[in-house]
């Protein structure tokens, strides 16, 4: 169950000599959520209304977070990072116990550090990981419901790693964009994209400069065809090539989605992020 805050417009802070910027390390369960980003309609529950508001209980002023990366409904993060201004001094637990306490049960902050005031978390990243989970388990688990993707059928993992590696590099993702992407162009750097199994589990690692809107569950939809003795790695760089989402396969649900780091430059000293294995799912691993 998620806890529904009333979210409030809160104007953006602007930091000023006084102020403090501080980087979080979120986690939440998004199966509650109609993603990260505050919506329109204050009756839709938002991982940043839920954060924003506990933020200006603990801030004793009007907060609002900055984000890595916007999640979409049902999808999950271990290792998300926000950032805000804090306009009066507050220690480091008031900030992570302070927030815990308010959030309600579905997000949890990890840890919070203290950054410079030209600290974007977003524009101040670097690479961004996500994890999807895939099950091929029958019959599916009723404690990984929201947690995981189910597939019908066997999925061959060290078929669709060997196929992804094609997707390295920098290359154009066009057929791997959904129809809704703002981004002026395609190109972005695929640092390392692994897939293995775990146990009943399917893990689909990606690591990329930055991602396009859908792009790694439409990679993921892609990569179950392979794994289904559908496509190669041949027919994957032909459908990447073509640049063109219509002649690509369904995209992966939401669910079994989940952003697990954002790296920054060293020189800033965050901590490390907690693993993404899937709630309860370390009995079926």
């Amino acid at each position: 169950m998620v806890c529904r805050l009333r979210q409030v417009p809160l104007p953006v802070t602007e930091a000023t000599g006084k102020e403090q910027r501080w980087a979080l390390a979120v986690e939440y369960d998004g199966s509650g959520f109609a993603g990260f980003q505050r919506q329109k309609s204050s009756a839709l529950p938002t991982v940043q209304g839920a954060l924003d508001s506990a933020l200006s209980q603990v801030g004793a002023a009007p907060i609002q977070c900055a984000v890595a990366g916007r999640t979409d409904a049902g999808v999950h993060a271990t290792g998300q990072v926000v950032h805000f201004d804090a306009p009066e001094p507050r220690p480091v637990k008031a900030w992570v116990r302070g927030v815990n306490s308010l959030a309600g049960p579905a997000i949890t902050v990890h840890w919070a550090h203290p950054v410079p005031s030209d600290f974007h978390a977003r524009f101040s990243a670097q690479w961004r990981r996500y994890r999807y989970w895939l099950s091929d388990a029958q019959p599916p688990r009723a404690l990984l419901r929201d947690r995981v993707t189910y597939v019908p059928g066997a999925l061959e993992a060290s078929a669709m790693h060997e196929a992804a590696q094609v997707l390295l590099g920098e290359r154009d993702f066009s057929s791997f964009r959904a129809a809704g992407c703002q981004a002026r162009h395609g190109r972005r750097f695929m640092r390392h994209l692994n897939v293995r199994r775990v146990g009943a589990l399917v893990s689909v690692e990606v690591e990329a400069n930055a991602f396009l809107l859908h792009m790694v569950r439409n990679i993921v939809g892609a990569l179950i065809e392979v794994g289904r003795g559908r496509g190669d790695g041949v027919w994957l760089d032909a459908l990447r090539a073509a640049e063109d989402r219509r002649l690509a396969p369904p995209t992966a649900p939401p669910q079994g989605l989940y952003l697990e780091a954002v790296g920054y430059e060293a020189a800033l000293g965050l901590p490390p992020f907690p693993s993404s294995l899937p709630f309860g799912a370390g009995a079926f691993c």
